[in-house]
């Protein structure tokens, strides 16, 4: 919910858009720390590996405002977004994708929870991307707009003064979704070596994941149709405490 609530937030006027998109960035880390980082029987986590991943966490949502609320022009405050995000992020996609593994039958929460990584790789590369290009302007540039600036005040004129926070970011998330997606529509073009980079790695990302849980999904459905339904699934593969059969 918290995904969609973010993606939403972007198609709504501008000042309702930063406090929304804000919020729910400030909220994703609590989230992820809550669902993911918590150990259960099937989906083990050590304590002092739990306890590293919480501090990771903790660390991206400092990370986080302190980038949003500095100028445009300390460039070194979205350093650590760049790194402490993508480690995260990067960590949090692993347990998601190892706990869809272990589900038996493919159910709503199933279902839920492999959106919700799709989406989160995307928001969160939209941010990354927003990182970027306020540690190296001219990493991305559009043939929509004047100068191809995408970095674009909200309200006053841009200078190296303007907190990030009153900067136009809808643009990257826009891109890295279109990027995520392997779609290419070519009104926004990665410039410098870093950007170009960070889109090839995250088309092969997007299409890793889908990939993967695509294949986890069939495998589920193919082992609960074999057996009779999503009942005879789950209780034949907890009845002689095995795990799931690919």
């Amino acid at each position: 919910m918290l995904c969609l609530v973010l993606v939403g937030a972007y198609a709504l006027p501008p000042v309702w858009n930063r406090m929304v998109a804000v919020s729910c960035f400030a909220l994703l880390p609590l989230v992820l720390l809550r669902g993911i980082g918590q150990a259960s029987p099937d989906l083990p986590f050590r304590r002092w590996v739990r306890l590293g991943y919480w501090l990771l966490g903790l660390l991206s949502l400092v990370a986080f405002l302190f980038w949003h609320f500095t100028p445009v022009g300390l460039k070194s405050s979205g350093l650590p977004v760049l790194v402490l995000w993508t480690l995260f992020v990067g960590w949090s996609s692993v347990r998601l994708v190892k706990a869809l593994a272990r589900e038996p039958v493919v159910h709503g929460p199933v279902l839920q929870g492999a959106m919700a990584g799709y989406l989160l790789l995307g928001l969160t590369a939209g941010l990354l991307f927003s990182a970027l290009e306020t540690l190296h302007p001219g990493s991305f540039t559009s043939v929509h707009h004047a100068g191809g600036q995408l970095l674009v005040p909200r309200t006053s004129a841009f200078s190296p003064g303007v907190p990030v926070q009153q900067l136009d970011m809808i643009r990257f998330h826009y891109f890295a979704l279109v990027t995520l997606t392997t779609t290419g529509y070519g009104d926004i073009l990665p410039v410098t070596p870093q950007a170009q980079m960070a889109s090839v790695v995250l088309a092969l990302v997007g299409t890793t994941y889908v990939a993967v849980v695509m294949a986890l999904l069939i495998s589920r459905l193919t082992v609960q149709e074999s057996v009779g339904g999503p009942g005879g699934s789950a209780g034949d593969g907890r009845r002689d405490g095995e795990g799931p059969r690919d």
